[in-house]
């Protein structure tokens, strides 16, 4: 993998309190390391708090709020687990959107853990092949998904994992999707699911 594969991209990580610390951190810097310029997306301006499964880790600063940016000014989209982080995002309609525009636009988009649940509330999983923390299983299934439990999945720009241990396999397929930029197949899968 060539270290700038990603020069030039801009990505958006969407998270706020309660985020899977290792799932923004550990993939942010796989991201920087390749070339992307990084930007912590969130509802508030100042920190968000991490945490470490069910206890508080670090705080990680907010490079710009919602209210200031759209989807319009990035290319790729990570969404970070953690149990909080998307089920408070899922209830912000800026939240979702933001979400639901990057798939509208066919940009790639990489979510682990529970981060699905916001794709779900963006209407952007229908048809599609996913994995996720197992307790999204049914969640996603009722969404129209095709779920497996699988280390990553890859559909047409969508990167989906597990776990805190998926993340090598998720760092390398993200990059790879990211690299490609917009995918065809991912905007024509919102038509389709914005029809029913």
């Amino acid at each position: 993998m060539a270290t700038n594969s990603l020069s030039g991209k801009r990505v958006a990580i969407l998270a706020t309190d309660g985020v899977e610390q290792i799932e923004l951190i550990e993939p942010r810097k796989a991201l920087d390391a390749a070339g992307a310029t990084t930007t912590v997306v969130s509802l508030n301006p100042g920190t968000i708090q991490g945490f470490n499964h069910d206890k508080p880790g670090d705080t990680i600063n907010v490079d710009t709020v919602l209210d200031s940016t759209s989807a319009n000014d990035f290319d790729a989209l990570l969404l970070p687990g953690g149990v909080a982080n998307p089920d408070k995002l899922r209830t912000v309609e800026g939240a979702v959107t933001f979400v639901r525009a990057f798939f509208e636009a066919g940009k790639p988009v990489a979510a682990i853990c529970h981060g699905p649940w916001l794709l779900i509330e963006a209407d952007v999983v229908q048809g599609r092949n996913v994995t996720s923390w197992p307790s999204l299983h049914t969640d996603l299934e009722n969404a129209g998904a095709h779920w497996t439990d699988s280390e990553v999945v890859i559909d047409h720009g969508l990167v989906t994992s597990r776990k805190p241990d998926d993340i090598p396999a998720f760092n390398r397929k993200m990059i790879e999707e990211f690299a490609e930029g917009v995918h065809d197949g991912q905007r024509a899968s919102v038509h389709a699911g914005a029809a029913r």
